[in-house]
């Protein structure tokens, strides 16, 4: 019965486009980090790879990945400094050619546009409001308004400075695409299918819910990776039966 399931999920898998899923790479192993993109190959639209991966494996680990994929590279860096410095990174990492690039948009309108003319091939990602942060890490942060408001804010902010995407908790896709529009695209950390640990994402929906509300890509990390420890087809039945969620 399983395995018919499985099958039945896999089919109708092969006959869409890729889910919208962005598969978390949080290794800093490079051989594991190939593993899991070939374990999900053609089962994650875009692989995320972040601070830590990047920190120690550097550009090379980034073109490591890339060779093993058709799929799309997320680097996830979230700059925040001066325009300048920023354009400089940006300007450095547009050479490796990821899709997207991410920046806080709390480091403001010239920050975001400076990165913006740097990489103009890059979807440059604003970042608005962490999904690990409460109301009131909100508030105890400086932040005015509530965590809503200030992620719109921040994500018409970014769009206004040149940023093509957007990254915000899955509460408030509603309202930021009213106030951005169609045309940007969101994506959406802090989704959990059911029945997954929430870990440290305080601010979470199901990854349908997700895409239901607006988003265009769901990132996804330790309810796929997780299974990496019960060999390859755990993996891939895990990425299977979340992407037929979501299509």
């Amino acid at each position: 019965m399983q395995l018919a399931l499985h099958i039945a999920i896999r089919q109708r898998i092969e006959m869409a486009s890729k889910p919208p899923i962005v598969l978390a790479v949080d290794t800093s192993d490079l051989s594991i980090a190939i593993d899991w993109v070939k374990a999900t190959s053609g089962l994650v639209s875009v692989y995320k790879l972040g601070l830590e991966f990047f920190l120690k494996l550097g550009a090379e680990g980034v073109s490591a990945v890339s060779n093993e994929t058709d799929s799309d590279i997320f680097l996830d860096l979230k700059l925040h400094d001066i325009p300048h410095t920023v354009a400089g990174a940006a300007r450095t990492v547009s050479t490796l050619r990821p899709k997207f690039l991410t920046v806080h948009a709390s480091g403001g309108s010239e920050m975001i546009g400076a990165a913006v003319e740097a990489a103009p091939s890059t979807f440059i990602t604003g970042v608005t409001i962490l999904t690990s942060l409460s109301q009131d890490d909100v508030t105890g942060i400086g932040f005015k308004s509530s965590a809503l408001e200030s992620a719109v804010g921040l994500a018409s902010l970014a769009v206004a400075a040149g940023a093509r995407a957007i990254v915000c908790s899955p509460l408030e896709i509603l309202a930021i695409r009213e106030s951005i529009g169609k045309d940007v695209m969101i994506i959406t950390p802090g989704v959990r299918p059911q029945n997954s640990a929430h870990d440290d994402q305080l601010r979470t929906m199901t990854p349908r819910e997700a895409i239901d509300r607006g988003a265009n890509l769901v990132v996804i990390g330790r309810p796929i990776t997780s299974h990496w420890s019960m060999g390859i087809d755990s993996m891939r039945r895990a990425t299977e039966s979340i992407a037929a969620q979501l299509l």
